[in-house]
């Protein structure tokens, strides 16, 4: 059903729709209906067959864990769900969800892309994450180990990249909150004197 509600398909649809009436217009001898219908409906016909064949479904978003929609909408939230946001629409032109980022991550395979599957929003150390679960195709999983501690920056300061393999050919990577004792070394900022 979401092919079918896709931005190409439905101007696939309406360039058909506005081709067919100007056919049966021509048909009829209507050349009120048939010129514009006919002149319109091709090119928007040719334009959705060409979004449809660059088209790029959004990643299944799966429901939150609890808790996970009362962390969503804090400020220090925004880098992630401006993440969930991007992959839950349809894309144009792409290979693969986070295309730019796996490609600067160096996880990238330009034959067999990793492709995201689905998004889930989490609640983990009392804030906010997300688990992004991958068919990771051409990209092994020693690759994503090897880029494990800066998934978790790359992405926004204060995170932690944590992988597993929830299937053979398939990777979950959780993007969540850095655990209080990782941030125990960091200096304790130092309150300017009252004056």
């Amino acid at each position: 059903m979401q092919a079918l509600t896709s931005p190409g398909s439905l101007v696939t649809l309406a360039g058909a729709l506005l081709s067919v009436i100007g056919w049966i217009g021509y048909a009829t001898e209507n050349p009120n209906l048939s010129l514009p219908t006919i002149f319109y409906g091709i090119p928007i016909l040719l334009g959705g067959l060409a979004l449809k064949s660059s088209e790029l479904a959004p990643a299944e978003l799966l429901p939150p864990a609890p808790g996970a929609e009362a962390l969503r909408n804090d400020p220090a939230n925004l880098t992630l769900r401006k993440l969930v946001k991007d992959v839950n629409r349809w894309r144009y032109g792409q290979k693969a969800h986070l295309e730019s980022s796996l490609e600067a991550l160096k996880l990238w395979d330009e034959d067999q892309p990793p492709q995201l599957l689905s998004v889930r929003e989490l609640q983990v150390n009392g804030g906010y994450g997300v688990a992004l679960r991958f068919e990771t195709a051409g990209v092994p999983y020693e690759r994503w180990q090897a880029k494990q501690e800066r998934l978790g920056r790359f992405f926004a300061p204060g995170l932690e990249a944590r992988l597993g393999r929830p299937a053979p050919g398939e990777l979950l990577l959780e993007l969540v909150p850095a655990a209080p004792e990782a941030n125990a070394n960091a200096p304790t900022p130092v309150a300017p004197p009252h004056g």
